[in-house]
């Protein structure tokens, strides 16, 4: 399944001549291109797909897309499993 998900952008920085973001999904972090997205900034929520932050959203509808993706396990399905806790035994 290829789902559009919520993250945090935790970094914003250009690469190959295209703005892009490190953004976190829940733990999960990618680089993300912002192209599309020139206002955003450091500590917003977006919403991407395949790589492509397509709008910002707010805080609270962020989080709560997140906390349902989670319940239904579509998070673990799109990123692979959560990384587990530093100092955690493999």
């Amino acid at each position: 399944m290829c789902l559009a998900v919520p993250g945090q952008v935790l970094s914003v920085f250009e690469a190959d001549g295209a703005r892009m973001g490190k953004v976190s999904f829940g733990g999960v972090v990618k680089d993300v291109c912002l192209a599309y997205l020139p206002d955003i900034s450091v500590g917003d929520y977006t919403i991407v797909h395949v790589g492509f932050a397509l709008s910002k959203i707010d805080e609270a509808t962020a989080l709560e897309t997140l906390r349902t993706f989670a319940d239904l396990g579509l998070l673990d399905e799109e990123f692979g499993p959560p990384p587990a806790p530093a100092g955690a035994a493999p």
